[in-house]
C-alpha cells in the first residue's frame, strides 16, 4: 500500500476523479479541450496533491500539498455548476456529483485543519 491510500481524503478525491471521468464522458466533443479537460485536470489533481504531499517529510509540506488540491477541488466545483448552468450536466449526474465533491471537499480541509495544528506547534529544544 502507497502512503496516500492510508487517507480516507485520498480515497475520496479518487472516487471524485472518476465520478468526472464518468462525468464527462458524455460532454460534447466541442468541450473535449474546454470544459472536458478542465474538470479531468482538476479532479485529477486533487487526488493528485494529496499523494504527492503524503510523500514528503513534515506536516508543512503536507499541508502545501493539501493546500493546492484544495485549490483544484474549487475550481473542480465551478467548473462542474458552469457544465450544470449551460445543460451540459443534468441534474441526476449533477447530484451524484456534488454529493462526492462535497464529501471530498471537507475531508481535505479536515486533514488540513488536523496538518496545520501539528505544523503550527513549536518544537521543542
Amino acid at each position: 500500500m502507497m502512503p496516500y491510500e492510508r487517507f480516507d481524503v485520498w480515497r475520496a478525491c479518487h472516487e471524485l476523479a472518476i465520478v468526472t471521468y464518468r462525468l464527462t464522458q458524455g460532454f460534447p466533443k466541442s468541450e473535449l479541450y474546454g470544459l472536458t479537460s478542465q474538470l479531468r485536470r482538476a479532479a485529477f489533481s486533487s487526488a493528485a496533491n494529496i499523494a504527492e504531499g503524503s510523500a514528503k517529510r513534515g506536516s508543512r509540506e503536507l499541508r502545501r500539498f493539501l493546500d493546492i488540491s484544495l485549490g483544484s477541488l474549487s475550481e473542480l466545483r465551478y467548473a462542474a455548476v458552469l457544465a450544470r448552468d449551460l445543460k451540459i450536466v443534468m441534474e441526476k449526474e449533477w447530484q451524484a456529483f456534488d454529493g462526492s465533491c462535497d464529501r471530498a471537499g471537507k475531508l481535505t480541509m479536515g486533514l488540513y485543519k488536523a496538518v496545520s495544528k501539528r505544523a503550527e506547534r513549536p518544537t521543542g529544544g
